[in-house]
């Protein structure tokens, strides 16, 4: 009997996880990478799976989700390789407030997010200090958030996309796709160096490259790089025990200015380096790395946490973020072209979003009833076509 023969553009961690779905539902699954797997913006992450940061609506429902999905997955990649190295660790996140100013929208944000069924629990003073005894006592309001999770998300994308390949995927890296084939307006293939792959399905999921690959395609949507910058220090273990973050950092997400937005936003990793961001700005896909840039990461970090002043930088990094001008991510098929699907658009919660993601996506193409609403979600909406 025939499978249906999917071809998912992009090896990172959302290519990675519609492919594990999507071959765990029984499609012919080829995934095709003009690099290596992870090699791109999902290696250049911090791992976050967050719905500390996201109000009401379509991405934070999405959120809730893959947040509820993460630790199932990662059980069943485990149970398949115990090797894996994932890293997954929920230790939730702690968002918090300096000014009074800063309080007042904190403090209605998490309202707003307690109402859409988020967990969000005020802190005391003491609390926060017994929670994190490094941070800053300048705090004028805070809030905790034991839903927030973090991984080592090339780890993930690689145990994902291991997953996929064991029920029966295949993978072509180092493979650049030069255009599509269409027929009766359906695509059936993409053209790569000396060959067509035939394809039923072709998924672009493709991060801040998926707008140039969806012009190679002949149906360009409206997806950017949005640059972002990551400082890695010394081993620390146990300075900083949660995910940290400022309550601009909601601000900076949502900006739609091009301009260098940037809050205070610390966590640790299994290995005790502490990872310190976050900026984001329009940059085109210039990957040069601005001093200035990780300055104005650090001093705000330093303002959060002060005992980080004194702490050696290994290194720093820095990648690029699929970035929609609505800050929605794109699942769905194309209008334009039949059988052409985008799974883009997620910024910098890529990783967090993968799990759900990958389901929906699953869900979508084998006529299952979707776990959640995707309209706000689909292709057709004047902040994705060009």
């Amino acid at each position: 009997m025939n499978r249906t023969r999917v071809v998912v553009l992009g090896a990172g961690i959302i290519g990675s996880a519609c492919a594990r779905e999507l071959s765990l539902a029984g499609f012919d699954v080829l995934v095709v990478d003009r690099g290596r797997p992870a090699g791109g913006t999902t290696s250049h992450g911090e791992g976050n799976i967050l719905v500390s940061d996201k109000g009401p609506g379509a991405e934070l429902a999405l959120a809730r989700l893959s947040a509820r999905l993460w630790p199932l997955v990662v059980a069943e990649l485990t149970a398949e390789d115990p090797h894996a190295a994932i890293e997954y660790d929920p230790k939730g996140g702690i968002v918090v407030a300096t000014t009074d100013g800063g309080a007042a929208s904190l403090t209605a944000f998490a309202k707003s997010q307690s109402e859409a069924g988020v967990v969000a629990n005020p802190l005391s003073a003491n609390e926060v200090a017994a929670a994190e005894p490094a941070l800053t006592r300048d705090v004028t309001a805070a809030f905790h958030y034991p839903q927030d999770a973090q991984v080592q998300p090339a780890g993930a994308a690689l145990a994902l996309l291991g997953s996929a390949l064991r029920h029966g995927a295949r993978l072509r890296a180092d493979t650049e796709v030069l255009g599509s084939v269409v027929a009766n307006g359906r695509i059936t293939g993409v053209r790569v160096p000396g060959e067509v792959l035939g394809a039923d399905v072709v998924v672009n999921a493709a991060g801040p490259w998926a707008g140039e690959l969806s012009a190679r395609l002949g149906s360009p949507i409206a997806v950017r790089p949005r640059r972002g910058e990551v400082l890695v220090t010394m081993p620390m273990p146990g300075v900083v025990r949660h995910k940290v973050y400022d309550a601009d950092y909601v601000g900076a997400v949502g900006a739609g200015s091009g301009e260098l937005q940037t809050s205070a936003v610390v966590e640790s990793t299994w290995g005790g380096t502490v990872l310190i961001g976050s900026s984001r700005r329009r940059v085109g896909f210039d990957a040069t790395i601005r001093p200035q840039v990780l300055s104005a990461i650090a001093a705000k970090a330093v303002r959060l946490f002060p005992a980080l002043a004194d702490v050696a930088v290994m290194r720093a990094y820095g990648g690029f973020r699929a970035y929609v001008d609505d800050h929605l991510p794109v699942l769905g098929e194309d209008p334009r072209v039949a059988n052409l699907w985008h799974a883009t658009g997620h910024e910098g919660a890529g990783i967090g979003l993968s799990v759900g993601t990958g389901l929906l996506l699953r869900e979508s193409l084998t006529g299952a009833t979707p776990s959640m609403p995707l309209e706000e979600f689909t292709v057709d909406r004047p902040a994705v076509l060009a």
